[in-house]
C-alpha cells in the first residue's frame, strides 16, 4: 500500500461515511481498482480509518456528546447500538465473507438507489423535530435498521436515516441521529478489527501505523466538510440525487466486473492472504 493509495482511501472514506451511498462499498471498490483489496493491512485500514471520520461528529456536536446533564442522549445511543452489537457478534464470519464480494456491493448499490428514489414519497409527514422527542423504543427500532447495513454497499447512513424517517423523524434529525449512532458503532468495529488483527499474530510496523494515522486525519478533515454540506443539502432537497448516483455507480461496478477490471470475489485462499501480510507480522 502506497502513500497515494492511503490519501485516496482517506478522502473516499471522509466523503462517503455520512452520505447514504456506502463508505464500505466505495472503499471495497476503490481498493479493488487499485489492486490492494486482498492485503490484510488494507482490510484493517479500511475499517479503522472510519474512526477518524466518526470523530468529526464528536467535534461538530461536542455540546451534545459532552453534556453530562443529557443522560437520556447516551441511553438512546446505547439502546440503538444493541441490535448491531448482537448481530455483528453472531454474524461476523459471514459479514467478513461478504466484504470479499464486489457483486454484493453492486447489487446493494442498485437496490439502495431504487429505495432512495422513492423514500421521500413514503415518509411525508415527519412529527419529531428534536432529539429529546425520540423515545427509547424508537431508538431501538432505528438501531434495527442499522443491522441491514452489515451487508456491504447498503450504507449504514442510508439504513439508519430510512429508519429515522420510518419513525417519523425529520430528514435533518434522522441524518443527525444517524451520525450520533455511528460513534459507538464504529468505535466497536475498529476495536474488534484491531483485536482480530492482533489475534492472527500480525503487528503494525512503523510505516503501517503512520499510514493508519494519516488516513484517519484525512478522513476526519474531509468528513467535517461532508457533514456540514450534507445537513444543509437534506434540509432543502430530497434523497433522489443519491438514489440516482447509487444506480449509476452500480452499473459502473457491474461493467468493471464484466470487463475484468475488478474481480467478482476476493481470494478465498487463506494461505495466499497470510503470505501477503508476512511483512506485517515480523
Amino acid at each position: 500500500m502506497t502513500w497515494l493509495q492511503t490519501i485516496i482511501l482517506g478522502i473516499v472514506e471522509g466523503i462517503t461515511e455520512f452520505l447514504p451511498i456506502s463508505s464500505t462499498g466505495h472503499m471495497i471498490i476503490a481498493s479493488a481498482i487499485m489492486g490492494i483489496n486482498e492485503e490484510a493491512f488494507v482490510k484493517l485500514f479500511e475499517v479503522c480509518i472510519q474512526l477518524g471520520a466518526i470523530l468529526s461528529v464528536v467535534v461538530l456536536y461536542h455540546k451534545k456528546f459532552f453534556d453530562k446533564t443529557r443522560l437520556s442522549f447516551y441511553v438512546k445511543l446505547i439502546i440503538a447500538f444493541i441490535p448491531a452489537a448482537i448481530f455483528g457478534a453472531l454474524l461476523s464470519k459471514k459479514i467478513d465473507a461478504l466484504l470479499e464480494s464486489s457483486v454484493t456491493v453492486a447489487w446493494s448499490f442498485l437496490v439502495g438507489g431504487i429505495v432512495l428514489l422513492f423514500i421521500d414519497r413514503l415518509f411525508t409527514k415527519p412529527a419529531i423535530e428534536n432529539e429529546g422527542e425520540i423515545s427509547n423504543g424508537k431508538a431501538f427500532l432505528i438501531g434495527c435498521f442499522q443491522v441491514i447495513a452489515m451487508i456491504p454497499g447498503v450504507s449504514r447512513s442510508a439504513a439508519t436515516i430510512v429508519g429515522g424517517l420510518q419513525q417519523k423523524l425529520t430528514r435533518k434529525l434522522a441524518a443527525e441521529f444517524s451520525f450520533f449512532l455511528a460513534v459507538p458503532t464504529m468505535f466497536a468495529a475498529t476495536a474488534k478489527k484491531l483485536w482480530d488483527f492482533h489475534k492472527l499474530g500480525y503487528t503494525l510496523q512503523g510505516n503501517d501505523m503512520t499510514m493508519l494515522i494519516a488516513g484517519n486525519v484525512i478522513a476526519f478533515i474531509v468528513a467535517l466538510i461532508a457533514i456540514r454540506t450534507f445537513i444543509g443539502y437534506v434540509q432543502k432537497h430530497s434523497f433522489r440525487a443519491f438514489g440516482i448516483y447509487r444506480i449509476l455507480a452500480a452499473i459502473a461496478i457491474f461493467a468493471m466486473i464484466y470487463t475484468g477490471v475488478i474481480k467478482k470475489e476476493g481470494s478465498k485462499n487463506t494461505e495466499a492472504k497470510t503470505a501477503m501480510v508476512t511483512s506485517h507480522s515480523k
